[in-house]
């Protein structure tokens, strides 16, 4: 059995008001948001390769950080593309190269998702072999209510009954790719890579992952990042 992440920095992050800088190659304390979320899986025991599907121009950089960080499980690079789901796409069919015919979990997550551990991916690897699915999530933290015209409260949620979506989403490789190539026969578009799955009936079985796996969107979620990364610092230096 392989273990094979598939990380997906297809984007160029309108939302981060990062100029012409991709929102994963931007920097803190001089390392990469890339390189802080490769760095979970390179030193994963249990991960057995890497395949990475980047914004086309940025490739020759991203290949200049794997060198510089000594990420050699990273053994795929491929362009993403014009969608979050096109990137899947084209990293999962570079999975399926490095998997070379072997049963392989694929644990697909988000490049600008640096704030996994790795008792998240040893969990998400467990749960996918013994299921066939593992879908990271947190609990709904605040009331969730329904709103067609934005203007009006239609129904409100019981946030008991509410979990968050978030990643890695892991799956068989073959059963994952079978409906990736089917929506595409179909002209299909979902979100991530959970909706696809549920929509074609696939069941889905959770993991809950730490509420500080956030994914870096805005310039609110950079500085969330920041702070959580010097707070770990400083219960490093100081014990706590």
């Amino acid at each position: 059995m392989k273990h094979i992440a598939v990380v997906f920095a297809g984007g160029i992050g309108r939302r981060m008001n990062s100029k012409a800088l991709p929102k994963q190659f931007l920097r803190l304390y001089g390392k990469e948001i890339i390189v802080y979320t490769l760095e979970h899986f390179q030193n994963h025991s249990e991960i057995d390769a890497i395949a990475v599907a980047c914004v086309e121009d940025w490739i020759p950089f991203l290949k200049e950080l794997i060198e510089k960080y000594r990420l050699d499980k990273v053994q795929k690079i491929v362009p993403g593309g014009e969608t979050g789901q096109q990137s899947i796409y084209h990293g999962l069919c570079a999975a399926e190269e490095l998997a070379a015919g072997e049963k392989t979990v694929v644990l697909i997550h988000d490049g600008v998702r640096p704030l996994i551990n790795s008792g998240l991916i040893s969990d998400c690897i467990k749960k996918t072999e013994e299921t066939g699915s593992a879908i990271t999530t947190a609990p709904a933290i605040e009331t969730i209510f329904r709103s067609k015209d934005k203007q009006t409260v239609e129904q409100i949620i019981e946030r008991a009954d509410c979990m968050l979506a978030r990643a890695p989403q892991c799956f068989y490789l073959d059963e994952i790719l079978k409906r990736h190539r089917q929506a595409r026969e179909e002209r299909k578009e979902f979100i991530d890579s959970a909706s696809m799955m549920s929509f074609y009936g696939c069941s889905l079985h959770l993991v809950e992952g730490p509420m500080e796996n956030i994914k870096i969107t805005t310039p609110m979620d950079y500085y969330t990042f920041k702070a959580l990364i010097e707070a770990d610092e400083n219960s490093q230096l100081f014990g706590v």
